[in-house]
């Protein structure tokens, strides 16, 4: 409720807001969301994945992190395909979708437009992650969807623990040891532009899931 409730980024609350009053032709029937959104998933688990942001006709239409937006269609083929969630399609809030094992909450919860948040609205952001994983008790893996989330999750980090962000490189697939015990693992975004483009595919995305679903 404390995040649905947040109106401290001007910027996005007015974007936010008239993309709902707006709509995307294909969607005119829908009552958009409109909101800041929260996590999703099995609170109990032992794996976190942190994307960057609600997508505009998403999670900012849904309600859900990841659901009804072209990544969301790429990440759930790859999720579903190793056992992560009970279906391959993330669509509505009243879906069916389950998630086994995996917890996944946006490192900004409310759409920035053209998907570039600015600093300061990542670090009035930052309170709810870390809310966020402080009450996610048994997680010890967590996958950042991108370099902004990779980011986000170590400056998390920094005001406990004493470190380089430099010695964290952003290289997909690669595992990083974290001082709090977690592992942190860095990987490209299933945005339209990386899959279109194959510099994430199906393949990979699979590989890496597999990988760390046997793990925990």
């Amino acid at each position: 409720k404390e995040i649905i409730e947040c109106r401290r980024c001007l910027r996005l609350v007015e974007f936010r807001e008239d993309i709902a009053r707006t709509k995307r032709k294909q969607f005119m029937d829908w009552d958009y969301w409109g909101k800041p959104v929260t996590g999703y998933g099995d609170t109990n688990a032992k794996l976190l994945i942190i994307g960057l942001a609600p997508a505009a006709h998403g999670g900012n239409r849904t309600g859900r992190v990841f659901t009804g937006d072209k990544s969301a269609y790429f990440l759930f083929k790859c999720m579903y395909e190793v056992g992560l969630s009970n279906q391959p399609n993330s669509d509505s809030l009243d879906d069916g979708l389950e998630l086994f094992n995996c917890y996944m909450t946006p490192m900004l919860k409310c759409v920035p437009p053209q998907d570039k948040p600015k600093p300061d609205e990542l670090n009035n952001c930052r309170l709810f992650i870390e809310l966020e994983v402080q009450l996610l008790k048994n997680v010890k893996y967590i996958v950042a969807l991108g370099k902004i989330a990779f980011d986000g999750y170590l400056k998390i980090l920094k005001s406990n623990f004493d470190f380089k962000m430099k010695d964290f490189p952003f290289i997909h697939s690669r595992y990083h040891d974290l001082p709090n015990g977690k592992i942190l693992i860095s990987a490209y975004h299933p945005s339209p532009r990386n899959v279109n483009t194959k510099r994430l595919t199906f393949e990979m995305m699979v590989s890496l899931l597999n990988k760390i679903k046997n793990q925990i």
